[in-house]
Formats: structure tokens, sequence, C-alpha cells
């Protein structure tokens, strides 16, 4: 069935604009990106397909530009939309970030390093600069290495938070494996960063881990 065909009130749109965005399920909500469907797939069919072929929104929206092109029913304009969307996602999070101290909730925190995070295919060690207030001054990525491992040197962390004069910071780095949790040398690594900036004066509140669904916090798991 055509979504034209479709009742009024079973169309994402209308149905958007009567009861909201959150009464949408995620195959609706991608379908008012890609606005057309292809050759024997209406637009909603296409959307469900996507999903299913991708692992869900986390999986499509990770995906590099190229793999996004190569997609069925997706092309140059529908691939720039869906990657502006995300990227209006992050500076959204960002900016209401970096005026309320929320970096102390675990949750929160992984909410937006998640987003930062999630996209890449190798592994990619960040820090989150903060003030005496937990609110955002600058988020890096400092060190970048294979899918198994990336070399992270304190010294530079220690270097990066005396330039933002940051009174604390949250330590972040993904598992493109997707298995968030930690190892042994991520607790060490934890550990010898900790000590380092002590020396500064500079509290590390958290390190998160992101692999597939909600960052792990050493933090909450008393690793700290």
């Amino acid at each position: 069935m055509r979504i034209t065909e479709m009742p009024a009130r079973q169309r994402p749109r209308e149905r958007l604009l009567s009861l909201g965005p959150a009464a949408l399920s995620d195959a609706e909500l991608l379908a008012l990106f890609l606005r057309t469907g292809v050759r024997g797939s209406n637009v909603i069919e296409l959307a469900q397909q996507l999903l299913n072929t991708h692992q869900g929104l986390a999986g499509l929206m990770s995906m590099d530009p190229p793999a996004l092109l190569r997609a069925r029913g997706l092309g140059p304009a529908k691939t720039c939309q869906l990657l502006a969307a995300l990227e209006l996602s992050r500076r959204y999070l960002e900016s209401r970030l970096q005026y309320e101290s929320v970096f102390s909730d675990p949750v929160r925190a992984g909410e937006f390093i998640a987003l930062k995070l999630r996209q890449y295919p190798n592994e990619v060690f960040a820090v989150a600069f903060l003030d005496a207030q937990y609110r955002l001054l600058a988020f890096e990525e400092l060190f970048r290495g294979s899918i198994s491992s990336t070399e992270v040197h304190p010294r530079e962390i220690v270097r990066r938070a005396l330039a933002h004069n940051a009174a604390a910071v949250i330590l972040a780095h993904n598992h493109p494996s997707g298995l968030a949790e930690p190892s042994q040398a991520d607790r060490l690594l934890t550990t010898r960063i900790v000590e380092t900036l002590a020396l500064i004066g500079v509290r590390v509140l958290d390190h998160l881990i992101v692999g597939h669904g909600r960052p792990i916090s050493l933090a909450e798991r008393g690793m700290l």
C-alpha cells in the first residue's frame, strides 16, 4: 500500500502532528527522512527493511557515508539528510550539556559520549574536560588505534587539561566489537591516568566504555 492510500490518521506525518514524535516507531520516524520508498516497498516498509538489515537505529546511524550510499533505497540526498540529522542531535546535546552540571551523572554523560564515539569502526580514546561545576569545557578525541587497541599517553591528557584549565575530566573510549566490558588493560590505564592527573589537582569522575547498549561506567562499577 502506498502512503497516500493509507488513512490519514495512520500516516507518519499526520501521526507526528497529532500525537507527537514519541508516538512514532523508529521506522515511522526514519520514513519521514526518507520521504519516498522504492519499487515494491513503500517508505515505511523501506525504513523497516533498513533497520532490520543494519541492527536498528544504532547500527544504521553508525554507518559511514560510503556504506550508507550502498544501502538499498538510500542515495546522496537521503544519506546527507540522515548524517545531518545525526550531527544536529550531537550538537544539540553538546550545547545543552555545556550549560548544565550533568557530567556527574553517568547516564546522561554516557548518552553524550555514546553519540560521539559509537560511530567509529576503530578504537578512539577521548576526554571530556569539565569546569568546577562539571560543565563541559571541551570534548577531545585524543588517541586513535586499531580495532583491538590504542596507545594512550597520560602526559597528553595532562597537557590538554592544563590548556582548558579543567577541574575534572571524564575518560571515554569505544569498543568497536560492541562488547563494552572493561578489560584489565582498561582498569590499569584508568588507574595510571587518575594518579597522573591527581598530581595537578584534576579529578577523574569516570571512565566510560562505549559498545552496544548503555555505556559501561567504571565509577559505577567501583573501579575508580
